[in-house]
């Protein structure tokens, strides 16, 4: 019997049979603070539900400043990080300074209570390093891998070379330490298994699907469309390779070129590249129809994915982002929003008919294709009502519960 449950339910408090039980997890996440990043916190719950103790290390970030705090019964335990990287040597300060605390942390926490599975998050690829002294004393390790390393550090830096290499070497031992690897899509299963040397039944596709009992509409606030008629939405990390330049372009050429001074566009996240993209809007004019808004709180996200008609992704087209699930596509689907994106492979896997696609890296044809969705209410509509019920049926995170469990349960030999 599946353990997932009606697909608009939320994560059950107890998972039938508690498979899990007395087992104690350490979940290590470098990149993000919790509860903020979903997917982790949405496996950490589920776990909680089979039985298991759930102890978190993650670094501080804003709206998360405490060293220690339990949330719905989950032990979190945040380390500071004395930057934001941009530079490749600032990468290695920063994850040198991350592993550091991760493993004072995780003895601390072994000492308190011996855990018996450390669940590492990437980025980056150096978690291992933390779990091979416990391996050694019996903890299971598995990898729950969300970036392909090598190519986000070549969609950074436009290069390969010396660090590159680390990149990959990295990876490699990862996967030889790993007893078991979470996959978020299939394309990375396939990475896993060709690349990496797992073998394909040890490796289990969980993907970033929504809760939908949290992913909530609420009512519009007209506020944020400035005025105007329309408002197109993005949500997620302000990077260099998440391409909000291009989308800052295709704005240019609708307002501009096509003389369209009817549409807000509202951009919701935080990022190593926001003060330069609110540079760019401004030397461009355009600050008027473009809201940063920053790393925003739950409110306010749902306040713009529930306003907007549009969702836009403008991640570049190349080997990381073709590869790579996108949260931001899912939250728009949660939401009954159509969206514009790049052709790329995984994109268009979880999309389908809720999206339109432009040509790949073209800000023109992105700009004329969110014109073309703005102007087909009846199109937006349905559009939206696919995209809604795809993520109902088929990818939410109620449908990832037991692949979760059973990447555990492998682990274990339960």
């Amino acid at each position: 019997m599946s353990n997932a449950l009606v697909a608009e339910e939320g994560i059950p408090e107890v998972i039938e049979g508690e498979p899990l039980k007395g087992r104690h997890v350490l979940i290590v996440v470098e990149n993000l603070p919790l509860p903020f990043d979903r997917r982790v916190w949405q496996e950490a719950r589920t776990l909680k539900a089979a039985g298991a103790q759930v102890s978190i290390i993650c670094p501080t970030g804003k709206g998360h400043e405490k060293r220690y705090e339990v949330i719905e019964g989950i032990e979190i335990h945040r380390h500071p990080l004395p930057l934001e990287a941009k530079g490749a040597l600032g990468f290695l300060l920063e994850y040198g300074a991350a592993l550091f605390w991760e493993t004072v942390l995780a003895w601390r926490i072994f000492f308190r209570r011996r855990f018996d599975v450390i669940q590492g998050c990437n980025p980056p690829d150096l978690i291992f390093l933390v779990a091979l002294p416990f391996k050694l004393m019996g903890v299971r390790y598995i990898f729950d891998h969300h970036d392909i390393n090598p190519e986000l550090y070549e969609a950074k830096f436009d290069k390969r070379g010396f660090f590159w290499r680390l990149m990959v070497l990295f990876e490699k031992l990862t996967f030889k330490v790993a007893n078991v690897s979470i996959a978020t899509n299939e394309s990375y299963k396939s990475i896993a298994i060709q690349r990496g040397g797992m073998a394909a039944d040890r490796v289990h596709v969980v993907r970033s699907g929504p809760d939908l009992s949290r992913l909530k509409r609420v009512d519009p606030v007209g506020a944020w469309k400035n005025g105007r008629a329309h408002m197109v939405g993005y949500v997620g990390v302000m990077g260099e390779q998440e391409g909000i330049d291009l989308l800052i372009d295709a704005v240019h050429h609708i307002v501009r070129e096509k003389g369209r001074d009817d549409i807000q566009f509202v951009l919701v996240g935080g990022g190593p590249a926001l003060d330069d993209l609110k540079a760019l809007t401004a030397e461009k004019g355009l600050a008027d129809f473009i809201t940063f808004t920053g790393r925003a709180p739950d409110k306010e996200l749902f306040e713009v994915l529930s306003t907007m008609e549009i969702g836009v992704n403008p991640d570049r087209v190349n080997a990381m982002n073709d590869k790579s699930t996108m949260n931001k596509i899912m939250e728009y689907m949660s939401l009954a929003k159509p969206m514009v994106q790049f052709d790329v492979t995984e994109g268009r896997f979880s999309a389908q008919e809720a999206s339109l696609y432009a040509n790949p890296n073209d800000s023109i044809d992105l700009a004329e294709k969110i014109v073309e969705l703005v102007d087909s209410p009846e199109r937006r509509e349905a559009m939206g009502e696919f995209g809604r019920a795809r993520v109902i049926e088929k990818l939410n995170w109620q449908h990832q519960i037991d692949p979760l469990l059973a990447a555990y349960k492998q682990a274990l030999s339960i």
